[in-house]
């Protein structure tokens, strides 16, 4: 079952459009699993290894802190891609996270 979580993470990650983020928690909910979050970041954290053509960057936590940027390779890794994209982060939190945040429920 992991395995096909991780593939259906990976196929809704691929879909965050350049410039935006989304959250662990709504990506859970709209695969249907919202208490697996947790396995969402699972997810993220095993996509460069699997397909390093997944954003993984683009996943950030609820309030949008770059909870993540430790399984880049570099703890700034996370936000030079980020802001590579026009996106704002100051101290690990995503700026106007409200406007930039996509919710795959209301987008797809």
């Amino acid at each position: 079952m992991e395995n096909s979580f991780f593939d259906s993470v990976y196929e809704v990650v691929k879909k965050i459009p350049y410039g935006r983020v989304s959250s662990y928690g709504v990506i859970a909910g709209y695969l249907g699993a919202p208490s697996a979050a947790r396995m969402v970041g699972w997810a993220m954290n095993q996509s460069h290894k699997t397909d390093p053509s997944i954003p993984a960057h683009r996943v950030v936590n609820r309030q949008g802190m770059l909870t993540g940027k430790h399984h880049f390779g570099s703890p700034h890794i996370m936000q030079q891609l980020l802001e590579s994209e026009g996106v704002k982060v100051i101290d690990d939190q995503v700026q106007d996270y409200q406007n930039i945040h996509w919710d795959p429920a209301k987008e797809l």
